[in-house]
């Protein structure tokens, strides 16, 4: 299991994680129909998550310009804390929970055990054929804002629509 960062052209490690609402996610059902982006983040509740999350669902159209991309919020948290999360700060996409840590670890996302045992801040999109695209963490008190996500998102779409144009793979 990768524990150091991955890098744009590596495959995505396949996941299976709660969201909010006890369901299943899994990263193989979007394969070949969306590109996924992942917002690792600390902590529910915590001032800069909290701040971060209430100012990125409001821009979701910004982050998220069309139905073939899909949005989740992924932290260490359970899905409990996060359907209570989500509930009081209406945040517009799904929470996706890791108590065991495998995911973050496995997308070297993990900040450590000391001192909360969380995952870093940090941004990762995925193309619809499973590679990472886009990979950055943000210092951990800092929040993203959606205009550089939607860079992020923006870069590799045209990355994607120039190698769809000479017939290459990216």
């Amino acid at each position: 299991m990768a524990t150091t960062a991955l890098k744009p052209g590596d495959i995505a490690p396949d996941f299976d994680l709660m969201n909010q609402d006890r369901t299943h996610v899994r990263l193989a059902d979007f394969l070949g129909k969306k590109k996924v982006v992942l917002l690792f983040y600390p902590m529910d509740f915590s001032p800069v998550c909290t701040e971060e999350h209430c100012a990125l669902g409001p821009q979701l159209g910004q982050i998220a310009p069309d139905a073939d991309t899909v949005v989740f919020g992924v932290s260490c948290d359970s899905p409990y804390c996060h359907a209570a999360f989500k509930k009081q700060y209406h945040i517009a996409y799904d929470l996706l929970a890791d108590p065991t840590r495998k995911m973050v670890k496995a997308y070297g996302m993990f900040a450590g055990e000391e001192p909360y045992n969380c995952s870093k801040r940090g941004t990762v999109v995925i193309d619809k054929t499973g590679r990472i695209r886009f990979y950055q963490e943000q210092e951990m008190r800092t929040a993203r804002t959606p205009e550089a996500l939607g860079k992020a998102v923006a870069a590799d779409a045209a990355l994607q629509n120039r190698a769809d144009e000479f017939g290459v793979s990216v």
